[in-house]
């Protein structure tokens, strides 16, 4: 069954994805690999003998799209960031239980592919949930984890999580410029300004069946995993606030080392943001 409402939705998201390629502000390459999940697309970037990390993007979303944010750890590492399947991209159409092993199979399936037996990792949003599976099914194969405004620890308030649902809904529907406004300004910090992503979030919204549950894992299931997490949550996020998801994350991962709060920031960071995020992510990485 496709997720896609219809072949013309199809084409929507394929056409605001090589749009995302070509603003990157970096070459990329782009490949396939198989998996038991189905073939994924691979976008990589970066020098060829840079140390390798993986870089999950945001669900309901294009990889291309978030990827763009880590575009100051291009000129030193090899990013390695699939479409994740079940999700607008490029990769198989597959969607597998969010809190199943199945992302965790798909992931060691991906190092396998490149000849990686651990690396560090990056998880925006949906991507975050996504290394907490891998954690839980295979914790070895991370060496360190960045969870950038992740899901994968509940939610926030609901009247916030309407904020953004109820625009998001009648725009999906009505397909009214102003409705797709209102949302990305209750989603994102400058979202609505950037054509780009309000494109990207425009097509998804409208013609995608859209994901609705979030990959997370127990602190049990978590108990293996020793390597060291560094947590990014957005203050003023409608769906993961900080004030949520810290204590939660704290809860769950005793190996939480680095806990950063973006003030004035929401869901889809603001270029400074994205700067502030990615300054930190250097000195992370090279710890």
């Amino acid at each position: 069954m496709s997720i896609y409402r219809s072949s013309n939705g199809r084409r929507a998201l394929e056409q605001v994805y090589t749009e995302a390629v070509e603003e990157l502000a970096f070459d990329v390459e782009e490949t396939y690999v198989e998996t038991r999940h189905g073939e994924t697309h691979v976008l990589i970037a970066g020098p060829a003998d840079g140390q390798q990390v993986v870089v999950f993007h945001g669900g309901n979303a294009t990889n291309p799209l978030t990827l763009g944010w880590y575009s100051g750890l291009t000129d030193e590492y090899r990013l390695i960031a699939p479409d994740t399947i079940g999700q607008p991209g490029r990769s198989a159409e597959t969607r597998v239980a969010p809190n199943g092993d199945g992302y965790g199979e798909w992931v060691v399936d991906l190092l396998d592919a490149f000849d990686l037996d651990a690396v560090p990792m990056i998880g925006t949003s949906y991507g975050g949930g996504i290394i907490l599976r891998t954690a839980a099914y295979a914790p070895a194969r991370i060496t360190r984890a960045a969870l950038v405004v992740p899901a994968g620890f509940g939610t926030g308030g609901l009247v916030s999580m309407l904020n953004v649902g109820i625009p998001a809904l009648l725009y999906r529907f009505l397909g009214r410029d102003w409705l797709l406004a209102h949302a990305l300004n209750a989603m994102g910090t400058q979202a609505d300004s950037d054509p780009l992503v309000r494109a990207t979030v425009g097509a998804s919204l409208r013609y995608v069946d859209l994901e609705r549950e979030f990959p997370s894992a127990t602190a049990d299931e978590l108990e293996g995993f020793t390597a060291p997490v560094a947590l990014f949550a957005a203050a003023n996020d409608p769906f993961f606030p900080a004030t949520a998801i810290v204590p939660r994350a704290r809860a769950r991962l005793s190996n939480l080392s680095k806990t950063e709060v973006l003030d004035d920031e929401k869901h889809l960071l603001s270029p400074a943001g994205q700067e502030a995020v990615t300054t930190s992510l250097l000195t992370f990485l090279a710890e």
